[in-house]
């Protein structure tokens, strides 16, 4: 969608704006005018509000629109004196004047008459929108309040007169109008008329009462200040359930009025010369084969050869500027490209004609007061082969596969000399996406690695534009970084070795092509390991709040149309052999607004997933939001994953490497070797993730090489515990507690760094240091001193008296009784300290029964079977926590040993040999226990 010219409003919704001639006047008030009492005293009042007075009063005679002002402010801090101390009022130079009729401060009783002092405005003449590519043509005039002082009042009463000979003589003003819980002391809006200006008038809001007299041949409404309270409406409601409370004069008699009036500015005969530089333009866009390719011609001449400026000056605000004079300038806003975009169709013999559109309106324009203040846009509806074709010339990237594309208005008003009536825009799905996203994933090693990914995102339209512009701007590190984080958006968090941006004019696009890895998305879920497919669903939130009584009707707006189409190719580990697709592969259908459609297939060891997304910017009735809401949920039940089987490679069938015919570990490695040496001053992180990736497949010395880097650029407390744990999973005892000592110096409230701290003290022999860190931390009291008494009794019962561990345990469950975790623990102490087995059994199975989550206690009872001698019972146990949580290194090396002892000895091997893999430290830890192969 294009820019929004903002000046064809005619700056009316500001009911500050002045629109005057080159210099303020200083002028007593006009005899109709009603005058505000200010009563000094009423001020002193407790709760008595700042804005004392705010009364607002408009006079249409002759075409003219009179706008009075009178505001009275009470100073009741300092950041209002900030604000007040200087005054300024903008305004227009061709539109009328404005006039200082008052301007005083009140202060103890006495009056200070600043205007009588000598004070005048001073004019400044500058553009303030080019930022905002406005050239408006709008002056200030601006005067420091001398002398002004907390607990002032300062009144200032000022009139604007307003005629715009663009409208031919018809006069149009939204008052907006202050709303409770706003308070006032005296508020007014009020509004006088002769019979002769055929004035129409509309309350818009809930609650407003007005009622117009005839007073002296003239009529007045008038109404009090501020209006009822708006009911608040849910932000997801259509624009007309969403007004603000307002006023609209118009003397317009209806839409056909209005067109007819815009019909002049916008007739193209004779606007370009035979002889002239356009002429050589409308030969061009006749060189097009067809009519819609004529028309894709001139649009995109109209969009890529004039860049916008917002012309608002000497009329502007309505009048466009000639053909001519914007190919010669080279810059114009929607009114001059829809000019001269429509004298480029004439030329080429195409149907056209100007609407004017709303921006913000949307489906409230047809409840407005007609007049021109409807609208803030203009564009060209052409007519080819039957068909309503919209085009922006303020748009960007418009090409011919998108110039059937509905832009979001919902209403336009064709601009016609017979005049029209407003013409609904019914909504429909893009031609083609805005975004194209397709991801080539490598995962063919392993489910548990990182995975190693090429993404390619295309975008289209202005969000090419928009990207290409601004990272134009910045220098190459810069734009990695902002590109980087719109591939973690749409790809998920990851690192990146190669980060391209390929800007295609003629196309209009923008591509953009990662290599990267992220951590794998493989989960446990009902018993088996499973990966996402899709991402379509995910992009939809479809939650409506219609709890209260007011809302219960009010439809939901679904957004704007915009596609979306995402691809996935992703090869699997060992050619994909046993690996499954579930859930709905295959779809069209809608859902909360949206269109969707998706194919998915899995052959040659390659899962193939095609998905489009349209937003289509429908109503959803009320009635229809549970249903909808039901439906998308069905929807995503019914989402597509990969299941892997049971014998699927699993990192730590690795041994460091690729197995054969797999390229992930490679192709990880390769990505993190160049990411690495493209991290910025102090960001560790890609090191700490490939040390991650190495450990879990055994290459422990390249996890280290991968810590010590990390720590030597961020020594964190977290790399430090990181490192200490592997370090202890190596049996390299003294340098794991030294690391986990500087990781708890780092962060002495790290719960993870002082328990590791703790355990390995005891584990090289000094207990009681271990028990003083874990006691200094349970006298500092908090949320986490019952976490370091569990620690506590953990440490003593592994390393200590297991009775003194007990005694803990009690205590703390004695507090909280039937807690899975603390009877856990306690099944665990006496189990691995052989103690008091007869209760231990009892522990570990409330333990399970209490818990939603019971493999740690599982593997726990599986220790107190063995214990037993119970190993049948153990193995199920066992078999329980493998099923579900695989990689535990402590179930599996128990697995071993039991299935030993029930003679199957070569099928504990293969547990044993993983669980050393896992953590070459174990069979110290069990010999701990007195539990060995």
């Amino acid at each position: 969608m294009g820019r929004y010219c903002a000046g064809l409003v005619g700056l009316l919704l500001a009911t500050t704006a002045a629109h005057a001639g080159d210099v303020p006047l200083y002028q007593p008030a006009p005899a109709w005018v009603a005058k505000a009492v200010l009563d000094p005293a009423a001020s002193t009042a407790a709760d008595a509000p700042t804005r004392l007075i705010h009364d607002q009063q408009l006079r249409i005679e002759d075409g003219r629109l009179w706008v009075y002002t009178d505001v009275a402010s009470r100073i009741a801090s300092a950041e209002m004196l900030g604000q007040l101390a200087t005054l300024t009022q903008p305004w227009m130079p061709d539109k009328g004047d404005l006039i200082i009729h008052e301007l005083r401060i009140v202060r103890a009783g006495q009056e200070i008459d600043l205007l009588a002092a000598g004070k005048t405005f001073t004019v400044l003449r500058r553009e303030q929108g080019l930022e905002q590519r406005q050239l408006t043509g709008l002056l200030s005039a601006t005067m420091p309040v001398e002398g002004l002082q907390v607990g002032d009042i300062l009144r200032m009463r000022y009139s604007t007169t307003i005629s715009d000979a663009a409208l031919s003589g018809h006069v149009q003003y939204p008052m907006p109008l202050m709303p409770a819980p706003m308070r006032v002391g005296f508020g007014r809006a009020r509004i006088l008329w002769d019979g002769k200006s055929g004035l129409r008038w509309k309350a818009q809001g809930d609650g407003i009462v007005a009622k117009p007299v005839q007073k002296g041949g003239l009529t007045e409404l008038l109404i009090p200040l501020p209006v009822a309270r708006q009911p608040e409406m849910p932000g997801d409601a259509p624009p007309r359930f969403r007004r603000p409370p307002l006023l609209e004069l118009s003397t317009f008699s209806g839409w056909a009025d209005v067109s007819k009036v815009f019909a002049a500015l916008y007739a193209t005969d004779g606007l370009i010369r035979p002889d002239g530089p356009l002429a050589a333009e409308v030969a061009a866009v006749r060189v097009g084969a067809t009519p819609l390719d004529r028309a894709q011609i001139a649009l995109q001449l109209v969009q890529d050869r004039i860049r916008y400026l917002q012309v608002g000056m000497n009329g502007g605000n309505y009048v466009p500027q000639k053909p001519e004079e914007t190919w010669a300038l080279r810059y114009g806003d929607c009114k001059a490209k829809t000019l001269l975009l429509l004298a480029l169709l004439h030329g080429a013999g195409i149907e056209a004609e100007a609407v004017l559109a709303s921006s913000r309106l949307g489906d409230m324009v047809p409840d407005r007061l007609p007049s021109a203040a409807a609208f803030d846009h203009v564009l060209v509806r052409a007519v080819i082969d039957g068909r309503s074709l919209w085009l922006d010339g303020t748009g960007n990237g418009a090409r011919i596969e998108d110039i059937g594309d509905t832009p979001a208005f919902r209403h336009v008003l064709p601009v016609r000399a017979g005049g029209a009536e407003l013409m609904p825009l019914p909504m429909q799905a893009d031609a083609r996406p805005g975004m194209d996203i397709a991801i080539d994933a490598d995962e063919s090693g392993s489910i548990d690695l990182p995975s190693a990914f090429t993404a390619r995102i295309v975008l289209r339209g202005p969000g090419a534009a928009g990207l290409g512009t601004m990272t134009g701007q910045m220098d190459a590190r810069q734009r990695d970084r902002i590109l980087g984080g719109f591939f973690d958006r749409f790809v998920g968090n990851g690192h990146y070795s190669s980060i391209t941006m390929v800007e295609d004019k003629a196309a209009a696009t923008t591509t953009l092509t990662a290599r990267g890895v992220r951590d794998s998305l493989w989960t446990w879920r009902d018993k088996r390991m499973k990966r996402p497919a899709t991402r379509s669903l995910g992009e939809i939130t479809f939650n409506p709040d219609r709890t209260k009584a007011i809302w219960s009707a009010v439809p939901v707006v679904t957004p704007d149309p915009h596609a979306l189409r995402f691809t996935l190719r992703l090869r699997l580990p060992n050619g994909g052999r046993d690996f499954t697709i579930e859930g709905e592969g295959t779809v069209v259908d809608r859902v909360a607004g949206r269109a969707f459609s998706r194919s998915t297939t899995l052959a040659d060891g390659v899962v193939t997933v095609e998905e489009r997304l349209d937003t289509l910017g429908t109503e959803i009735p009320a009635s229809d939001i549970p249903a909808e809401r039901d439906r998308l949920a069905r929807a995503r039940t019914r989402l597509p994953s990969i299941v892997a089987p049971a014998n699927a490679l699993r990192a730590w069938d690795m041994r460091g490497r690729d197995p054969a015919g797999a390229t992930q570990v490679a192709a990880t490695e390769a990505i993190y070797a160049t990411a690495i040496a493209a991290l910025e001053p102090g960001d560790a992180s890609a090191w700490i993730d490939r040390a991650k990736m190495r450990r879990s497949i055994g290459d422990r010395t390249g996890a280290l090489a991968d810590f010590a880097s990390a720590i030597r650029v961020a020594p964190t407390s977290d790399s430090y515990r990181q490192r200490a744990r592997l370090l202890r999973d190596l049996g390299r005892l003294k340098e794991a507690l030294a690391d986990a000592q500087k990781a708890q110096a780092l962060d002495p409230s790290s719960e993870g760094a002082n328990n590791i701290a703790a355990e390995l003290l005891a584990e090289t022999g000094d207990l009681p240091g271990a028990m003083a860190l874990l006691d200094q931390r349970i006298e500092i009291g908090g949320e986490a001193r019952d976490r370091y008494r569990r620690m506590k009794a953990d440490v003593m019962g592994e390393f200590g008296d297991p009775a003194a561990a007990l005694a803990i345990m009690d205590d703390l469950i004695a507090e909280k009784p039937g807690s899975p975790v603390l009877l856990n623990i306690r099944c665990w102490i006496k189990g691995t300290r052989s103690v008091m087995i007869d209760t231990a059994l009892k522990d570990c199975t409330s333990a399970i029964e209490l818990s939603t989550d019971a493999h740690k206690a599982l593997d726990s009872r599986a220790l107190i079977g063995f214990r037993l001698g119970r190993y049948e019972d153990a193995l199920a146990d066992l078999n329980a926590v493998l099923a579900a949580v695989p990689g535990s290194q402590a179930s599996r090396y128990l697995r071993g040993v039991v299935l030993g002892r029930l003679g199957r000895a070569q099928d504990g091997a293969v547990d044993l040999a993983i669980a050393r893999h896992l953590s070459p430290h174990i069979d110290t830890v069990y010999a701990r226990y007195g539990v060995r192969p």
